[in-house]
């Protein structure tokens, strides 16, 4: 069997090895995605509630109130900020897992071009062994009709 033919097997499972990489990055982007929409949701629901509480803010407020408030937002912020590290840690992981496919689809491609190197050289192999026995028969034809 020829080189090329036996290769195919290690191309196999480099084909597969990048599917199931890249599968795991798209499962890593979509956790990176749900992951920026609940910090943006939160954000949006904060500025909100800052809104709301300018518009409530005519006249006199008791501080109680006030306190209430500006507790709540502070609770906020700290779900903000836990949602944005965990936003980050998706983040990192999602590059990993993209440095990974790309390792993954270079060494496929990689040993894409190798098979097609080892299919030209078994060519030329072949190409070398025709025109040798081509004039090897050659060369026995001449010699025949010189006897």
């Amino acid at each position: 069997m020829l080189r090329s033919q036996r290769l195919k097997v290690v191309l196999a499972l480099e084909e597969r090895k990048e599917k199931e990489a890249l599968e795991l990055m798209g499962k890593a982007r979509e956790l990176v995605e749900q992951h920026s929409e609940q910090v943006a949701n939160l954000n949006r629901y904060q500025q909100e509630y800052r809104d709301q509480i300018r518009r409530n803010q005519h006249g006199v407020v008791q501080v109680s109130r006030l306190q209430a408030w500006q507790a709540f937002i502070a609770q906020l912020d700290q779900v903000i900020l836990q949602q944005q590290r965990q936003l980050d840690q998706v983040e990192e992981a999602f590059q990993a897992r993209r440095q990974e496919w790309q390792h993954a689809w270079e060494r496929r491609r990689g040993m894409e071009k190798y098979i097609e190197t080892c299919r030209q050289q078994e060519s030329r192999d072949q190409d070398l062994k025709e025109q040798k026995l081509s004039d090897e028969a050659a060369g026995r034809a001449f010699a025949r009709r010189r006897r």
